[in-house]
């Protein structure tokens, strides 16, 4: 149901409760980071904990965007297998960005043990399941590579993959023991209290509407006040709106959407008996996973249709029906969707838009770990170090090819893909 003002299920399921302070007067800091996701709040944390003087400014809840809506599923790595990273972005940079993420997962889960985040992780893996043979042979391709480079990855026949998903709809799978799962909004708001203990200031309900370049730095008009900071990173990736010209025109909008049921007991102990998380190789991908309190969580490129017993459950309950005939009707207890950046070769940016300006944008999707991971290398240039260590290659702003043609074209897509597989 859709009914609740929670951005999502995690949102009313978490452990943590941040709750940060309303801005109430200017503020003058080192570095001013607008948008409280993974992003702006690693960002917040390492800056912090190097002694800058930070501020988040959330123009909205902490985990309002894409963080808190968030599958879960803490994946290394990037959509693209590491061969085809290297091919894009040169053998040395490539193999960099490969490495930094690869050891993405291990850096989300440091922090949540360091810090003590309550947001119910689970170490046994991820699964990305192959939807066809040709599926199976893309996961075979990255199995390789991935084993060449030392990645603790196997593939998993079909027989293998049936036990450790419970389903026989699958070809095979490729598991990763480097991945796990979290409850992504009690991640996201563990971060922020880390942050705020380390000693960052973190503001909700502060829209910064204007961005104006000044001798000493930048000012940062909301309606709260101004904002005078020497530096800053905008932390906003798929929700990225006017505040700086052209950037929302660099990648292109897709939603994704989530159908969570209510607890459903004994009837899924054969379901993900590990608990790890799963996506599969489909061109209109679907994830599914098993929380804490046994919902079945399912999901698929596109925005929530209808409310309750709308399009996108009745499309949720005929998934699960052909995943597990065995497990019967089933009744939902929430359906929400967020925000994704997607870009054109499928690899996030690091943009300089102006000196002392920044923004890591358009994840595709995998925004835990390298939202995580970009946020703590912004740390660490705004403290003295180089572009050169940043993962990614510093660029500027382009806008994305025929971007309202996609768009539109990925909505349709979507939506026509839950009224046929509804069905």
């Amino acid at each position: 149901m859709t009914g609740s003002s929670a951005v999502s299920l995690w949102d009313e399921t978490s452990e943590e409760g941040f709750q940060a302070l309303p801005m109430t007067a200017d503020i003058k800091t080192e570095v001013a980071i607008v948008g409280g996701g993974y992003t702006g709040l690693s960002t917040a944390l390492h800056a912090a904990e190097k002694g800058l003087d930070a501020c988040v400014l959330e123009a909205r809840q902490i985990g309002f965007g894409g963080s808190g809506r968030n599958v879960g599923l803490v994946n290394a790595g990037l959509w693209l297998p590491p061969q085809d990273v290297r091919a894009k972005l040169g053998g040395e940079r490539g193999a960099r960005l490969v490495d930094i993420l690869g050891e993405g997962p291990d850096c989300v889960m440091s922090l949540v043990e360091r810090h003590q985040i309550r947001c119910e992780l689970t170490r046994s893996g991820t699964i990305h399941a192959a939807h066809s043979q040709s599926g199976f042979k893309d996961l075979a391709r990255r199995a390789e590579e991935w084993t060449r480079l030392g990645a603790p990855v196997r593939l998993l026949s079909r027989q293998e993959a049936e036990e450790k998903i419970g389903s026989s709809a699958f070809h095979g799978g490729l598991l990763d023991a480097r991945a796990g799962t979290i409850n992504p909004m009690g991640y996201v708001r563990g971060l922020a209290r880390a942050a705020h203990a380390a000693g960052a200031r973190i503001h909700t309900g502060a829209a910064v509407t204007k961005l104006v370049k000044q001798p000493d730095g930048w000012l940062l008009e909301t309606g709260a006040g101004v904002v005078r900071a020497k530096s800053v990173v905008l932390a906003t990736n798929a929700y990225s709106d006017d505040l700086w010209p052209g950037l929302k025109q660099s990648f292109v909008p897709i939603h994704y959407f989530q159908v969570a049921t209510v607890p459903l007991g004994a009837r899924v102990q054969g379901i993900l008996p590990e608990r790890q998380g799963i996506w599969d190789t489909g061109q209109i991908m679907f994830s599914l996973r098993r929380d804490a309190a046994d919902r079945l969580i399912i999901g698929s490129m596109g925005a929530v249709i209808g409310g309750e017993k709308g399009l996108s459950e009745r499309w949720a309950a005929r998934k699960l029906k052909r995943l597990f005939p065995g497990l019967g009707p089933v009744e939902f207890e929430k359906s929400w969707h967020g925000q994704i950046a997607m870009t054109g070769d499928h690899l996030p940016r690091i943009h300089r838009l102006d000196e002392g300006l920044y923004t890591p944008i358009g994840y595709n999707g995998r925004g835990i770990a390298p939202g995580t991971v970009f946020g703590k290398a912004m740390a660490e240039l705004i403290a003295g170090g180089s572009e050169a260590d940043l993962p990614m290659p510093v660029t500027g702003v382009k806008p994305e090819t025929m971007r309202g043609l996609k768009a539109g074209f990925y909505r349709a897509a979507f939506s026509a893909n839950q009224l046929i597989k509804s069905f």
